[in-house]
């Protein structure tokens, strides 16, 4: 992506607001999507209890389980459902607020995130989930001015 990602990323998230709007309704913010977010956070919570070597925290609404090996999450952590699981460095504040947004879009879509999230695909500068969120205070870009 070029030096001014903004335009490109506008017009992924415009592509994925064509695609939710063929998802029926009732699976978006609904009790089936709630279900489907307290899934992925017990999926998190057990995941996090089994790896974590660090503190868990309650930040940003969010339970911050630090201290995992690398090879357990994806770049600089992974949200599932409520849960942002990382390694040792104590998260910022932007990064949580990025990862806070990870966890609306689970409230918002439940099951059907991980499917969205992989077909959305690994670039974070091109998957609408990772735009949506903050390129910027997920660290995938450098700050404007």
């Amino acid at each position: 992506m070029t030096a001014d990602w903004r335009p490109a990323a506008e017009r992924i998230l415009e592509r994925g607001r064509r695609v939710d709007r063929r998802i029926p309704s009732f699976l978006l913010r609904s009790p089936i999507s709630r279900i489907g977010y307290w899934w992925g956070t017990s999926v998190g919570w057990v995941w996090g209890s089994l790896w974590s070597t660090g503190p868990v925290e309650r930040r940003a609404g969010l339970w911050v389980f630090r201290g995992l090996p690398a090879w357990t999450f994806a770049r600089g952590g992974v949200c599932v459902g409520g849960c942002f699981l990382t390694g040792e460095a104590r998260p910022s504040d932007a990064v949580l607020r990025h990862e806070a947004v990870h966890k609306a879009q689970w409230l918002r879509y439940g099951f059907l995130m991980p499917i969205l999230y992989l077909f959305a695909g690994r670039d974070p500068l091109r998957n609408r989930f990772e735009i949506e969120a903050g390129l910027e205070d997920g660290n995938y870009v450098r700050r404007g001015r």
